[in-house]
């Protein structure tokens, strides 16, 4: 089966859709070319042209056209005659021609020789075809219908003169209309002119001129563009640089500060170590007439005793705090339900040569440190402090703190608070998680429960304190005793007094709104430690770890 591409009809043979071709869409139709007007005759469309279109029939145009009427049948060939006609009139209207030898008559005349040896190609088809099916059938009455349909004589384009052969048609045109054919060049009375940019050529040096300057003020409004552009993506390209600039100047700044506060806290900024902030506080407290210039030197021979023996000479310590506690909620306290209290501990204040620190005797701590260092715990922490405590004000964490317990086969835990857990910044899991430390020995009924548990180091940012204890409201709220080793000796010393006003516990007391640290971690003691426990953790802290919580 074929199919027709035109109108889709399919028939059975190509014989049939050669015949079908012929039948159907090889009639001469005639078709305005302006209007697109059919179904008349050919003398009232030239009316229809002559008296609808005047001002579009020119010369060339009414070439194209009558061509197009006599000629014109299929869609395609139509689209094409319409579109040279169009431009051919385009061109007269704007004062610009093509060149003469591209005329209208060439064209006219080109298309009438093809179309002559189209019909004549289909003719000698449909004569091939109509003596096959005279042969198969006496239908000559269908031969003659389909003859008479799809083969007119030629008619002249410019005349309408019928002839019975193209080649009389031909000599007709060549010998009756010869002066449309041709028009020389040298015969053109009007001068005409390129357009010296894109050749375009016209009839006229006024359109010309006016063509030529629609070209420069294209290019001028190009080029404005183009700097427009090139100074709109410089200055973009100079914010950005200055912006990029800006950002690692600002960086820069920010890891000078830091490295710098990190040589601070690990006292590697060559500031001395505890003898020397201890001398310098002290020369200080003289120099504003705090301390007589006697006092400076006992003060400082004894420093140099204490150092020399590893001993704290207890001047700045506190005892007897715990005992203080229990009769004071034994005896007042009636908004607490129930309080633990850890094992005696006394209070220590820090000295002009330890601020901050709540562990008597520094430099004695800080050679213990060095020592469990060389045993092998915690290298990573030791390579940060360069291996290096004495002579330094490097500060003395939770992690120092637990690998010295541990080399002395002291069982601690060190846990690490690394986020808050409650709102606005608080830590309940950790108030949680000291009141299971202090009540895990077992419930009792009494108000006050003395444990054998030690106190636990709370370390956070920049500081280092010493929980004694954990407050049980009875509106179940918790409170923490903590002492902080910056209070003074003096008013410590207001708790041992018999009748104890609760104003006094303020300083020791701690809710969960005073704790607001971003981390906070602890070391808790367990127990004792076997040789081969200890060990076990001295490889294990080769990575060192802590539990965190959340």
């Amino acid at each position: 089966m074929l199919s027709c591409d035109i109108c889709g009809e399919t028939v059975t043979s190509e014989p049939d859709m050669k015949a079908h071709l012929l039948i159907v869409h090889m009639e001469n139709e005639i078709i305005c070319p302006f209007c697109k007007l059919s179904g008349v005759n050919y003398d009232e469309m030239c009316f229809h042209i002559e008296t609808t279109h005047f001002e579009q029939n020119t010369l060339e145009g009414n070439f194209e056209r009558i061509n197009t009427v006599q000629y014109g049948t299929s869609d395609n060939k139509k689209d094409n005659t319409l579109q040279c006609g169009t431009e051919v009139n385009s061109s007269i209207h704007s004062g610009c021609a093509s060149h003469p030898k591209n005329s209208a008559q060439s064209l006219i005349k080109d298309s009438t020789l093809k179309h002559e040896a189209f019909y004549s190609e289909n003719l000698t088809e449909s004569r091939k075809f109509l003596t096959s099916r005279e042969k198969q059938s006496d239908l000559t009455e269908i031969k003659g219908s389909i003859y008479e349909t799809t083969y007119s004589p030629p008619e002249c384009p410019f005349c309408g003169k019928i002839e019975e052969h193209r080649e009389d048609m031909e000599t007709h045109v060549k010998t009756k209309h010869a002066n449309l054919l041709d028009i020389p060049l040298e015969d053109c009375d009007q001068p005409l002119y390129d357009c010296p940019i894109c050749g375009l050529i016209c009839t006229n040096y006024h359109i010309l001129q006016e063509h030529v300057d629609l070209h420069l003020e294209e290019n001028s409004f190009q080029q404005g563009m183009d700097r427009v552009q090139c100074s709109g993506d410089l200055q973009l390209a100079q914010q950005l640089q200055q912006e990029e600039d800006r950002k690692r100047s600002e960086e820069s700044r920010r890891e000078i500060e830091e490295f710098q506060k990190l040589q601070r806290q690990y006292g590697l900024d060559n500031s001395g170590g505890y003898k020397q902030q201890q001398l310098r506080n002290m020369e200080i407290e003289v120099n504003r007439g705090r301390m007589p210039p006697s006092e400076f030197h006992r003060r400082k021979a004894d420093m140099m005793e204490s150092l020399a023996i590893g001993i704290d000479d207890g001047k700045t310590k506190t005892s007897g705090i715990i005992e203080a506690l229990h009769r004071y909620y034994q005896n007042a306290a009636t908004d607490v339900r129930r309080v633990w209290l850890s094992s005696v501990v006394d209070h220590f204040h820090s000295s002009l040569g330890d601020k901050g620190m709540s562990i008597p005797c520094i430099p004695k701590i800080q050679s213990m440190i060095e020592d469990a260092w060389k045993e092998g715990f915690d290298p990573q922490g030791a390579s940060q402090l360069n291996n290096r405590l004495q002579g330094t004000k490097a500060w003395i964490g939770a992690c120092e703190i637990y690998i010295l317990l541990t080399s002395l086969r002291v069982k601690c835990h060190i846990v690490d608070f690394h986020k808050s857990t409650g709102p606005l910044g608080t830590h309940p899991c950790l108030f949680e998680w000291i009141l299971n430390y202090y009540s895990s020995e077992g419930e009792v009924s009494s108000k006050v429960v003395c444990t054998s548990k030690p106190p636990i180091y709370l370390q956070h940012q920049g500081h280092s304190r010493t929980v004694i204890g954990i407050e049980e409201k009875r509106n179940r709220t918790l409170c923490l005793l903590i002492l902080d080793p910056g209070c003074p000796s003096r008013e410590m010393q207001k708790l041992l007094k018999q009748d104890v006003e609760a104003s006094s516990l303020k300083q020791l007391r701690k809710s969960m709104g005073n704790l607001k640290h971003k981390q906070y971690q602890i070391v808790a003691v367990e127990g004792a430690l076997s040789p081969v426990e200890k060990v076990a953790r001295r490889q294990a802290s080769q990575v060192f770890t802590a539990e965190k919580i959340p």
